[in-house]
């Protein structure tokens, strides 16, 4: 299958997951940006495409749409076998989903530009305290995560085992945001680890947000 194009924002977080997931399935696709911050995700043309208006969404060759970025990976790993984002094994499943969902659920919905362009709207939140908001929900999901990665056997070089997981596409994109805000990650020193294995293959690095053409 060819012809597939990338509805995304180079430094939307969920973007990067399914880029980051594209590269690693050695996919080719087609980039078309919309700057999230002059609204263009909210444009006729594109609400067409994801009456949601959020960015990643995945244009097949034959017009279908596929939206939310864990949707399009599942996909990818269902109709892509290789190299398999998800273990063969309903218990290592079970446990990479985990891992995904408490950053992909639990801190990137509440951590988002809506959110973060509400608290200023609505809340006249300074930069500072924007920055505070951020922060205080990356350490209550990156305390216990780190907890987690060091007690549990199945984690390896990664996430989950040797090879990258659905696990490590959130975790990564999340740690890129974090720099944003200068979150201190000094507290997690084998999500860091991970992160930079991660950063040694081409299929992360060249998803990285100022890589892409829309980059500011």
């Amino acid at each position: 299958m060819t012809g597939m194009v990338l509805h995304n924002y180079y430094r939307s977080s969920t973007s990067y997951r399914v880029r980051a997931a594209l590269n690693l399935k050695q996919v080719p696709y087609a980039y078309k940006s919309y700057h999230l911050r002059k609204g263009e995700q909210k444009s006729k043309a594109f609400l067409k495409l994801n009456p949601e208006g959020l960015v990643p969404a995945l244009e097949l060759p034959d017009g279908k749409i596929l939206t939310q970025s864990m949707a399009i990976i599942e996909w990818l790993d269902e109709e892509y076998p290789e190299p398999k984002l998800m273990p063969a094994d309903a218990l290592g499943r079970a446990r990479v989903r985990s891992l995904a969902q408490a950053v992909a659920c639990d801190v990137h919905p509440i951590n988002n530009l809506r959110v973060l362009g509400a608290l200023k709207a609505r809340f006249n939140a300074s930069d500072d305290d924007v920055a505070d908001w951020f922060s205080t929900w990356v350490h209550a999901c990156f305390e216990p995560y780190e907890k987690r990665l060091s007690t549990e056997a199945e984690t390896g070089n990664f996430c989950h085992g040797d090879t990258p997981t659905l696990a490590d596409i959130c975790l990564v994109a999340q740690v890129i945001n974090n720099a944003r805000f200068s979150v201190c990650m000094d507290s997690y020193p084998i999500i860091q680890a991970i992160y930079e294995r991660c950063m040694e293959i081409d299929a992360f690095q060249q998803a990285k947000p100022m890589l892409q053409p829309d980059a500011e």
